[in-house]
């Protein structure tokens, strides 16, 4: 993988993202909250885990970061930018994986790749394809329909597509799943550089914890959209008086701990 050097920006002392009391509501002011009142500032460079239960509200956050969702209340900046008012140029610069959104099955990943290309404009698409190829162990995939891959070949083109566009801010949600050990530690290292090298800032949701602790130098604990917990992987561990992070999540998401109110059990 050739050095990828950080491209200045007019807007660069700005943090990646900013949300302040950001709330998402469904079924009008007395409907369901699936959001509530989120505020955080990731750091530019930085990786952030993203962290609770099914329900906990960790994809409306990634949609609302996105654009996606329109929150029902609060606000949220990426790098610099209002995602209310002024997020395409803040979108050109963002990307996101997930495993789970699938690519049209009958174009190939080689197609796939180019459309994504032009959505964000790349110069020498071809070069920046057949240089993803190469890192992510895709060239033998191009000529492929997205439709016959494998759950972890889909899961390593879903990455390629996320860092097209040489994103300043990814946003990735279970980046790793469905890989065999060896390809997703092989993965894991390879996002440890691409941040390392590109300065890109990085929120990550994941179920796997030694994942998160491996990658994330901050966790935020969501349970049922709040943050209830944060702090660094090893220091929530020492708070909570556990033995890893995994241990800390089953005592968030089951409602015990320090979270809750009570001594970790």
């Amino acid at each position: 993988m050739p050095p990828i050097m950080p491209v200045p920006t007019p807007d660069a002392d700005e943090p990646a993202i900013r949300c302040e009391a950001l709330t998402k509501r469904y079924g009008g002011r007395d409907g369901a909250v699936a959001v509530d009142g989120l505020t955080f500032t990731l750091p530019r460079g930085a990786t952030w885990g993203l962290l609770g239960g099914n329900g906990a509200g960790k994809t409306t956050t990634i949609a609302m970061l996105l654009g996606l969702l329109v929150p029902t209340s609060g606000r949220v900046a990426c790098l610099g930018h209002d995602m209310a008012r002024d997020r395409f140029r803040a979108l050109a610069r963002m990307n996101f994986s997930s495993p789970y959104i699938a690519l049209p099955q009958r174009l190939t990943v080689a197609e796939n790749l180019r459309v994504y290309a032009h959505l964000y404009d790349v110069k020498r698409a071809e070069a920046r394809i057949a240089a993803l190829a190469a890192d992510l162990q895709l060239e033998d995939l191009l000529q492929r329909p997205a439709g016959e891959l494998s759950a972890g070949q889909k899961t390593r083109v879903a990455l390629a597509k996320a860092l097209i566009n040489t994103p300043d801010l990814l946003l990735l949600d279970e980046p790793t799943a469905s890989l065999d050990p060896d390809t997703g530690d092989w993965v894991r290292t390879w996002l440890e550089r691409y941040r390392a090298e590109s300065g890109c800032a990085i929120l990550l949701a994941s179920h796997n914890m030694a994942e998160v602790a491996r990658l994330c130098g901050h966790v935020l604990m969501l349970r049922k959209g709040r943050v209830v917990d944060e702090g660094s992987p090893a220091a929530l561990i020492e708070r909570y008086g556990r033995e890893d992070l995994e241990q800390v999540f089953l005592d968030i998401a089951r409602g015990r701990g320090i979270a809750a109110g009570a001594s970790p059990a």
